[in-house]
């Protein structure tokens, strides 16, 4: 209900629970507050009018439950942070699933364009170095490391099977820009030279937009283009199969 009433993007992750619980509570507290000083203010205008008040009191308000009420504010606040913003935090960037339970993808950022890498059949990404990276290599793979032969990679279209942890090492080939999936409630500034994890679970198949949520060039909107498909197990490992893609080929 309280989704629909803020227009919140669709739902399609485990996390993303967490993420709307706290958008919520925290605009149910901004309500609170503009219809309680809202109301207190309309009071004030009509306790202090000049008919009632001809003579100005210069020793102001002696009540202190102003005092009370932003400390109760305060108080709200304060949980709000250490009770659910602090330990959502620390599930995104800590408590991450097992490798080998998860759906591990590479994400490389680049004016404008999304690069995607995943293992093969093999299950082990071949190794990578930055002497490899040219225009058709984007991921830097050594071409003479079997491990990934059959590594597949994809341009804009990110496949994940539904209902499994997803790990993405999100980097830039080029500037900053910012991975942003708002369906699976995930964002993560992709910065060249560094290779930074996030995870997230997708619960419903379908396609969801990927978004680039930095300022990277006159081509920005361009990275808008990217699209997450969440599928069933089946239709993954179909797809995965169809990949025999080594260092060079996109699609």
């Amino acid at each position: 209900m309280m989704e629909k009433l803020l227009g919140l993007p669709v739902l399609a992750s485990e996390e993303g629970k967490g993420v709307d619980g706290l958008i919520i509570y925290v605009h149910l507290l901004m309500g609170v507050l503009f219809v309680g000083w809202l109301a207190y203010f309309a009071y004030a205008l009509w306790r202090f009018r000049r008919e009632r008040h001809p003579r100005a009191d210069h020793h102001g308000v002696r009540s202190h439950v102003s005092n009370y009420l932003e400390l109760g504010v305060a108080g709200v606040e304060a949980a709000l942070l250490i009770f659910i913003a602090i330990p959502l935090w620390a599930r995104a960037v800590d408590k991450f699933p097992d490798a080998a339970d998860s759906t591990v993808v590479q994400v490389v950022a680049q004016q404008f364009n999304w690069n995607f890498r995943y293992a093969g059949r093999d299950g082990a990404l071949g190794q990578q170095a930055m002497r490899w990276v040219s225009e058709t290599n984007v991921f830097g793979v050594d071409p003479a490391d079997p491990a990934g032969k059959d590594d597949a990679q994809s341009l804009n279209e990110l496949h994940v099977p539904v209902n499994k942890p997803v790990i993405a090492h999100i980097s830039s080939k080029d500037v900053i820009h910012s991975f942003k999936i708002s369906a699976m409630r995930v964002t993560q500034d992709a910065i060249p030279g560094m290779r930074i994890p996030i995870h997230f679970k997708p619960t419903k198949e379908g396609s969801y937009r990927i978004y680039c949520a930095q300022l990277c060039g006159n081509g920005h909107a361009a990275m808008a283009q990217g699209v997450l498909v969440v599928q069933s197990p089946e239709d993954y490992d179909k797809w995965l199969a169809s990949k025999t893609v080594g260092t060079t080929s996109y699609e």
